[in-house]
Order: structure tokens, then sequence, then C-alpha cells
């Protein structure tokens, strides 16, 4: 009986893969009045029966189609989608001719049809609108209960790693909107993993954009994408979430939970999470791999649990974190647009460490015990608020405010001993703190926009202010004995009041004029900013006469006013058109670094002016392929603390002082991205390189004294460089209707040098390393 049974499964498989047989059908689009061929139309077939998408294709640049696949069916309905024409079908006989060469098909035009808009007949798999790619869901077959991430993994071209990160053709995706409005921040993992694909409509792709840039037409960030989720219309009210909740040995736990309430276009969201797994945010996490996606687990080499990359027990201490958030969006009649969210997190860490180490000099080695225990608790509430004012179609505000507070306290002890190459003891230190911490931050960001013409000029206005105020105190017990020759014992118990104030603004103008009508433009800027901080750090001594910590010690404490200045002309020139797009930008920087301490005799000044310019260009082939390219020159100047001369003894086996004769790093960079991806077939390759150059990049050059005391400073170095690329091949090949097979094949390259010094010798490392991947992956529906 289970002999016949086992070959009537074999039979009844083999004549369900033998039905189903290649087919091709191609032709070309046209213009019903030009003649002229149309590029980048939708054609894709479906099956009469039940109407499941079989295969589709885009048309190239001469209008050309060629549909593939395989299907058991004897006939099948041909759709054809294109924005601004009328959608076209027929019904296409398979039985006797499964190879068709079909007539110049010409599409209708729609006079009524205008922008982005498209006819509507049968939705298309993939739609191409100017310079956004958009996803039909109901197009991409996915398993019950799926969310927005498992979709992605559907789409051609997109792939989501074990982490959430998204990437389309290659890459990165850095926001995630939920109709076209921010969703808690930037997270992408809290929309993808929790919203699920039954409300989505669409999946739309675009070059990153800021509000002004869409708003002007400019082109956006070609380097990163940007995903809007569009929810369907009749499932855009009501109420969804979902909830979880795991637990493990050693007391492991984690939970999370987020609702939504759509109505439109008002959307309240809200969330709250907590774990001690060291994972940081919000998100399912653990409970979604555990229980949604199961994967292996792999016992490294330091005896850490390894589920799909999240390591358990490794990291800086066991940390127990919680989170909770709230999201707001709404239109406010037809004019305003507001989000808004505020977001709790905080957490609990503790870390027991024993450390040894061989520290290598060039003519010496040291060896270093340390003992260490800390623990700390932090709370951060943060408010946003975007609010976008569209007076009139060529009017836009934006208003963005944001408030941050945090509080948090910790404590630290330690036993730190140095052994010189004999095992001789050369000095110690033991150390005991207690620290609190508070702090308000405050930004806004205000942005008018002005379109003017028709032509695509504009002027562009921003001011940008930001706000920081932090207090900290900090008790501190240290013993340090110095051995050998001159031998010393530093006791210190001291007490820290310290308070740190900033106050910057960024005020930026630009114009566009149009010098040939929607394609050759000139940029013109001006950008000024000035930050004034203060920084004071009071350290007392303890009075033993009085037990009160009322000496002040004048070595360690400090009271610095510094001023950061710089305003920077700008002239650019930009050329765009449908396949080329270019854009070349020069600026000088007029910029000066002041600083004062008014508890002793330190100040300086100095001035750093130099040239910046970049560039970059587009080029598309086709719809298929495309190449992006960049480069460009910028000036980093050292921070205040690196350029002042001012001798830190807080540590006093780690003694700094600054150099206020550093100069600052100026730093290329050229990059180069080649994309081809057939999306009927979903094969293609990527290819991508970046270089970095840098001069006079500033590093830290220690001296290490006979008894191991570290003395440090900075200085400038040449020769730094960094070369990584990649290059990725993919081949889908369609067994049949329910079978698919994917090859997957690349390889990445990263090589670095870098100039530092070791003990006061400078020394050059280099690193090359390569890193080729290979994938094979069956799917059976």
């Amino acid at each position: 009986m289970s002999k016949r049974f086992f070959l009537s499964l074999i039979i009844a498989a083999t004549s369900l893969f033998s039905f189903s047989q290649e087919f091709s059908v191609s032709g070309k689009l046209i213009d019903l009045d030009t003649k002229l061929p149309l590029e980048a139309a939708t054609v894709f077939v479906e099956s009469v029966k039940d109407s499941s998408l079989i295969t589709y294709t885009i048309s190239d640049k001469f209008g050309v189609f060629n549909l593939k696949g395989r299907t058991q069916a004897s006939k099948v309905n041909l759709y054809i989608s294109f924005v601004g024409y009328q959608a076209y079908e027929r019904e296409i006989m398979l039985e006797e001719n499964r190879v068709l060469q079909l007539e110049d098909i010409s599409l209708n035009g729609q006079i009524e049809s205008l922008g982005d808009v498209v006819i509507q007949g049968r939705r298309a798999p993939i739609t191409i609108k100017k310079d956004t790619l958009e996803f039909n869901v109901a197009s991409f077959k996915t398993k019950k209960d799926a969310n927005v991430e498992d979709l992605l993994k559907e789409l051609p071209g997109v792939e989501v790693d074990e982490q959430g990160n998204i990437t389309v053709n290659g890459k990165p995706v850095n926001k995630i909107l939920v109709n076209g409005k921010p969703f808690f921040g930037n997270d992408p993992t809290i929309a993808t993993r929790n919203l699920t694909k039954e409300i989505v409509d669409k999946i739309q792709v675009t070059d990153t954009k800021t509000d002004s840039e869409a708003f002007n037409d400019e082109n956006g960030d070609d380097q990163n994408k940007t995903i809007n989720i569009t929810i369907d219309e009749e499932k855009n009210k009501g109420i969804f979430g979902r909830v979880a909740a795991g637990a493990g040995t050693d007391e492991r736990f984690e939970y999370a939970g987020l609702m939504n309430y759509f109505n439109n276009d008002l959307r309240i969201s809200a969330l709250s999470g907590g774990n001690n797994i060291n994972s940081p945010g919000f998100s399912f996490g653990e409970i979604q791999k555990m229980f949604g996606n199961p994967t292996y687990i792999n016992v490294n080499g330091s005896g850490t649990l390894d589920f799909g990359g999240r390591v358990f027990g490794g990291g800086d201490g066991i940390i127990n974190s919680r989170t909770a958030g709230l999201n707001y969006a709404d239109n406010l009649g037809e004019k305003v647009e507001i989000s808004s969210d505020y977001f709790y997190s905080a957490s609990n860490s503790y870390e027991d460490k024993i450390r040894n180490r061989e520290n290598i000099l060039p003519e010496q080695r040291y060896f270093s015990n340390l003992i260490s225990r800390s623990d700390s608790n932090s709370d951060n509430h943060a408010i946003n608020l975007n609010l976008k004012t569209k007076i009139d179609s060529t009017f836009l505000i934006e208003f963005k405010p944001r408030f941050n507070y945090t509080k948090g306290d910790s404590r630290f002890t330690s036993s730190e001993e140095t052994l010189n190459e004999d095992m001789v003891l050369t000095n110690s230190s033991s150390t005991n703190k207690e620290a609190s911490r508070e702090g308000k931050n405050f930004k806004s960001d205000l942005t008018l926009n002005k379109k003017f013409g028709a032509n695509g000029g504009f002027v562009k206005f921003s001011i940008e202010n930001e706000i920081n105020d932090t207090d900290n105190d900090n008790f501190s017990q240290s013993e340090t004995k110095i051995f050998g020759e001159t031998p010393q014992e530093i006791l210190r118990d001291q007490f820290t009041n310290g308070n740190q104030q900033s106050n910057g603004i960024e005020i930026n103008t630009n114009v566009r004029v149009p010098l040939i009508p929607k394609k050759v433009f000139l940029d013109l800027e001006y950008k000024f900013e000035n930050q004034n901080k203060d920084d004071t750090q009071f350290v007392y001594d303890l009075d033993q006469n009085l037990d009160t910590y009322s000496l002040l010690n004048l070595d360690q404490s400090t009271d610095f006013s510094n001023v950061d200045r710089a305003s920077t002309p700008e002239i650019g020139l930009t050329y765009d058109s449908e396949k080329f797009r270019i854009r070349l930008n020069t600026g000088y920087v007029f910029r000066s670094l002041e600083s004062d301490d008014d508890l002793r005799n330190i100040n300086f000044e100095n001035e750093f002016n130099a040239i910046e310019y970049n560039g970059n260009l587009r080029y598309k082939f086709s719809e298929k392929t495309s190449l992006y390219s960049g480069f460009g020159l910028s000036n980093d100047v050292p921070g205040i603390r690196q350029l002042s001369p001012y001798i830190d003894v807080s540590d006093p086996l780690n003694i700094i002082q600054g150099n206020p004769d550093l100069k600052p790093t100026k730093s290329h960079y050229l990059y180069l991205n080649l994309n081809n991806y057939d999306f009927q077939s979903r094969s293609g390759m990527y290819a991508y390189v970046n270089v970095n150059i840098a001069n006079d990049r500033v590093v830290s050059r220690s001296t290490i004294d006979p008894t191991f005391i570290r003395t440090t400073t900075y200085d400038n170095v040449d020769g730094y460089y960094q070369i990584f690329g990649n290059t990725n091949y993919s081949k889908n090949i369609t067994l049949d209707s329910l079978r698919t097979l994917n090859f997957d094949a690349g390889i990445g390259i990263n090589a670095s040098r870098n100039v530092n010094f070791n003990n006061d010798v400078k020394y050059a490392s280099r690193n090359f390393s390569y890193r080729p991947n290979f994938g094979l992956k069956f799917t059976w529906k």
C-alpha cells in the first residue's frame, strides 16, 4: 500500500510540473498620435482563471517588450499600464503557438491625465513614475499574516538583512514613511516589522529627499532611498496592533506591543517594550525570530550564543531597557500637515570586568591588569513636532521643534596595576566614582520655500537654532602610586561640579535661477554658522578640617568660553534631463575658532579658510541600467580641546594637552555606482566603489615614560586612505509556476591605510580584506 501511494505521489508531482510550459509574448508600444515608442510601460499577464500574476516586464527605450514565463493555462490575459495613457488589455490564446510576436500596440493618451495620474485599468505589479518605483502589493504573494518586512523580501531588487536594514538595488534605505509621514522617528523596523501586509496598498521607492527638496522639485540624495508605505484606503480606518512576550533562562525576558488607530489622514500609534538581552530600541526582535522566523543557533568561540546575528551575553555589560512612545499624524484642513511623537527610553546596566592586557611599544612592552565594576541608570524623554503649511502651490512653510530631556547616574570602581617586561610593578591605581547628570536640549528648524515662475526657480530660507544645557556632579576618590627611582603617591578625594551650555544658530539662503527652463540652473547659496559654548568644571578637594569639599583645585578646574563661527558663500551649476543629470558646486569657508579660559591665561584664536567643492552625476542608459558618481573636497577643523594648550591632569597616569598649531583635515571622496536590473526576470547586478583620502588628519600622539605614565597631544598626518567596494550578481530562474531557483554571487573588498604614533614613533598600518559571497535559494510555493 505504501509503495503504491509513494508511486502515485511521484506520478502526480511529475504530471503537475509537466503541464507547466514556457511561453513568450513580444511586441512594441507606440503613442497613437505621435507614433513614438513608449519606454517604461508595465506589461504583464495574469491567469484567466484566478487573476494570479504569471509574469511581467518593462518596455525598453524603443518601446519593445518581451514577456517570458511558464504556465499550464491555454489562455492568459495581457495587460499594459502606462502613466497618462488608457490601459490596454486583451486575451491571448496559447494552445497552438506559445511564442507570439504581436503587432505594434498603440496606446491612447488621456487629455485629463495630469502628472503621475494613472488611468486605471488592471493594476500593474510595477509602475515607474518619473523618479518613483511603485510596487502593487496585491501582485506579490507572501505567507499568511506577513508583515511589511516579509513583503519587502519578495519585491525585485529589495534585500532585507537579519537586523532589518533594507537595500534597494544595493542602495541603503534611510527613511521609512507611512502615507507620506514619519512613523516613530528613524527606526525603520518599527514600521516594517509591526505593520501587516494586509493593510498595505502600495510600496513606493524614491531617492531620499527633504520636504523642501520635494516641494522645489530638487534632486535628492541618490545614494540613499526612501520607502513610502501607502495604506489601502478601504483599510485606512480601524484599530489594529500586536503584542508579544518571551522569557528564558537566567531571568532573561523581552516584551513588546504596538497599537494603531487609523482614520484616513488621522493616525495615532502607541508602543511599549522592554528587555534585558541587550537589544536596543524597539522591535519584536528575538520574539519574532524565535516564534516567527526561527534561525540557527551558533556557539561562537567566546562562548556566547548567536541567534541569527544578535549576540546574547556579549557587549558592554548587561542592559535592562524599557521604551514607550506615542505618534500622532493628521491633516488640519487642506493646507496644514502635522506629525508629532513622544518617545521615552530608560535603561539600567551593570558590568563586571577583568582585563589582562599586553601593550607593545617599539622598544619594549608592558602589562596591565584591571578589575572594575560599573552600573548606571538613565531616563530619556524626547518630543518631536513636524508642522507643514502649504500656503499655495508656490509657498511652503516648515517648522520642526524638538526637545530632549535626559537624566542619569552611574557608579564605577576599579583597581589597576602596570608591570614592566620583568614583571616588576611600576604603578598602580584604585578609583571610586559616583556621578549624576541632567541634560536638556532644544532644537528648532524653520524653513520657507517660495517657487517663482514655471521653469524650476525658487528661493529657500532656513534658520536652525540649538540650545544645550547639561549639569553634572561627580564624587571621586582615587589613590595612585608610582614606583621606581622617583616614587610618588597621589591621593585625591574630590567633588566636581560641571556645567556645559551651548547656543548655536545656522542660517541658509538658497536661490535657484533657471538659465534654460527646467534644464540648466544656477544655484547661489550663503550659509552662516555660529556656536557659543561655555564649559565649566570646578573641582574641589576635601577639606579634612571642615569635612567639606571647599578647596578649589585650580590645576584640574576649567572655565572655557568657546566660539566657532563660519560663513560660506557657494555657487553651483546644475544640468538636469531625463537621461543625464550633473551638478557642480564650489564654495569658500571662512572659519574662526576662539577660546578663553577664565581661570588661567590660556586664550587663542585660529583662522581656518579653505575652498570646498563637490559634484555628482547620474546617467540612465535605460530603465534597467543607470550610473551614479560623485566627488568632493571637505575641510574638518580640529576640536577646541584638541587645539587648546591647557594641560589636563585629571588622570595622573594619562596627561593630555592640545596643540594650537593643528591644521584642518582635508578629505577627498569619490564614489561610483552602477546598477543593471531586469524586473521581468528578477535578475541583474550592481557594483559600487568608494574612495576616501585625507591629508592633515588629526591623530593622537602619545609618549610613555619609564614608569608608564602616558602623555598625549595631537598632530597632523598625511597618507590616510580607504577604498571599499562591492559587486553582486543575482539570477532568478523560474522552473514553473510553483518553483523558482535564485542564484546570488558577489565579492566585496576593503583596503585602508592609517597613520598613527606608537610611543612617539610614527608608523603606517595597511589592511586589505575581501569578502566573497554565494547564495542559492530554492522556493516551492
